[in-house]
């Protein structure tokens, strides 16, 4: 019986999160306030902050015509990994931030951990979703 009712907790917590996983425009919010300063409104990598960099940011419109495994295709997985932390990129004389540390640290703030891990999950799919948005 705890066990059901543990798994019906953990799926309720999911139903409020659910709109983070498939929503560009969170991404774009989200893109404006943690990614703009660097990447640039649109992306370009002419953000304010770049003058102090060591390293350019990338071209974020450019993803997926430079994608190497798949020219003209937006390399999803690849921009998640890079996003969350997995790929180890490192700009402006250290590591690009990790946002999946950042979102998952202002998750862990307002709820339990199962959903914290969802909502930091829906954050980083949604900015990868709005990069998609703006290819060129």
């Amino acid at each position: 019986m705890k066990l059901f009712t543990w798994s019906i907790r953990a799926f309720a917590l999911c139903l409020p999160l659910a709109s983070y996983a498939q929503n560009p425009e969170i991404g774009e919010t989200l893109y404006t306030q943690y990614c703009a300063t660097c990447h640039g409104t649109s992306g370009a990598g002419d953000g304010p902050l770049t003058e102090l960099m060591t390293t350019k940011p990338a071209d974020l419109r450019t993803l997926a015509a430079d994608n190497p495994a798949a020219p003209g295709e937006f390399p999803m997985l690849r921009v998640i990994h890079v996003i969350d932390g997995r790929t180890g990129l490192r700009a402006h004389g250290g590591e690009m931030p990790t946002y999946g540390d950042v979102f998952m640290s202002g998750a862990m703030d307002s709820m339990e951990t199962v959903g914290a891990v969802i909502e930091t999950r829906g954050r980083i799919l949604s900015v990868a979703m709005y990069l998609e948005t703006i290819q060129n």
